[in-house]
């Protein structure tokens, strides 16, 4: 004789099964899962670089300004400046486009 099981056990192991997939779902999925925080791990890693770019930037900015302020006045760095900003040139220098 072949025994079958009981209608309650077959709904506790569906319920059971179900839940499972569930969580291994949300595992995967939600708001908190792998997935996302790859993604997040990914984004991170985009505005680390973003971040040090931008230092360097206002470093580089820092520098410039120190260099044209009055405790500390590069006169090569002034040259170029007004060079490129005014279109100055001087008088024994030719001009080529």
């Amino acid at each position: 004789m072949t025994r079958t099981l009981p209608i309650g056990a077959l709904i506790y192991f569906f319920a059971a099964l179900m839940l499972s997939l569930y969580f291994a779902f949300a595992a995967v999925q939600g708001p908190s899962g792998i997935l996302r925080r790859v993604q997040l791990e990914a984004e991170t890693a985009e505005l680390v670089a973003e971040r040090d770019r931008l230092q360097s930037e206002v470093d580089r900015m820092r520098n410039l300004t120190r260099r044209l302020s009055d405790q500390y006045l590069d006169l090569e760095l002034l040259d170029e400046r007004s060079r490129d900003v005014l279109g100055l040139v001087r008088a024994d220098e030719l001009i080529v486009r």
